[in-house]
């Protein structure tokens, strides 16, 4: 049986979902000024910085060789693949479809969590994924507006986005056995800054060109949802199950609502609000745990 999450990893969670959600309103910004395979360029160049910063700050040398193939699977997956892939397919398809199509991310993780990690698929996990997906959902269609549009290569584009996020969640959650959250996270940020290296010319022109409020949330990127948050998250992963870390992202359409809200005067419509409201409950489910029987004496827990 899982040991129950400790509250240092729960806290982790939670800074992590935070700084997610605020990247929406920095991609939005950052996005009128930078093309998808720049800002994922330059973001992953800024986390990458602070994070080797952090790693001579602390001296933590290179990751044990064992941890090698997670960190490039997730830095090429996660960290490349998805970061360009959604920045794109956000630019061709409406908010309703690419809530659709890249929340079923956390579901992908799961069963993929239970083939390669042998990790348990409780029920309560699986109604809570359900419940948060209808959310994120109806968030994503409530704000897309009547003039939406779903080109066929927007639509592949997410889900190619959704499958990297997957994959790479999974393929980090092994590698956190054998090195740090802050050696896993930092050095696969490097694998996906590199990848992204053909995007370079591309950055150095948009940089030139950009306004200073599009670059600062590009920096922002970088230090905040993508230094922080992936560490945090990577300590936490570390503690409890891919599918349960996997779940608790479906928190991140209900913030970004209020922060659209509280930020940007963007006031949310019933339908929305009624969706935030399902992701919160959907995580809630999926992260609780049944009550022991009185009954249960030495048996084994489920």
């Amino acid at each position: 049986m899982q040991k129950p999450t400790s509250r240092p990893a729960v806290a982790a969670a939670c800074v992590t979902v935070v700084l997610w959600a605020s990247a929406f309103v920095s991609i939005r910004s950052a996005g009128t000024a930078y093309s998808p395979g720049a800002l994922a360029l330059g973001r992953l160049l800024t986390g990458a910085l602070v994070l080797g910063v952090f790693l001579l700050i602390r001296r933590e040398g290179l990751p044990p060789r064992a941890a090698w193939p997670g960190i490039a699977t997730s830095g090429l997956l996660w960290f490349g693949v998805y970061m360009v892939a959604l920045n794109w397919g956000e630019q061709e398809v409406d908010a309703g479809t690419a809530a659709m199509v890249v929340n079923i991310g956390p579901i992908l993780i799961a069963l993929l969590g239970a083939r390669f990690l042998r990790e348990s698929l409780p029920p309560r996990l699986l109604a809570g994924m359900a419940v948060s997906f209808a959310g994120a959902v109806t968030v994503g269609l409530s704000t897309s507006g009547s003039a939406g549009h779903a080109s066929p290569l927007g639509v592949l584009l997410c889900l190619v986005a959704a499958v990297a996020y997957a994959g790479g969640v999974v393929a980090q959650k092994p590698a956190l056995a054998h090195g740090s959250a802050l050696q896993v996270t930092a050095f696969g940020c490097l694998v996906g800054a590199v990848a992204c290296l053909p995007f370079a010319g591309q950055l150095v022109r948009e940089t030139a060109a950009a306004p200073w409020t599009a670059t600062l949330n590009m920096v922002y990127l970088g230090v905040f949802p993508t230094a922080l948050a992936f560490t945090t998250w990577a300590y936490a992963l570390a503690r409890t199950t891919a599918g349960r870390m996997g779940a608790t992202t479906y928190a991140v359409p209900a913030l970004v609502v209020l922060m659209a809200w509280g930020f940007l005067g963007e006031l949310p419509g019933p339908l929305t609000l009624v969706g935030g409201a399902l992701c919160l409950a959907g995580v809630a489910v999926s992260r609780s745990r049944p009550k022991a029987s009185p009954d249960a004496g030495t048996a084994g827990s489920t």
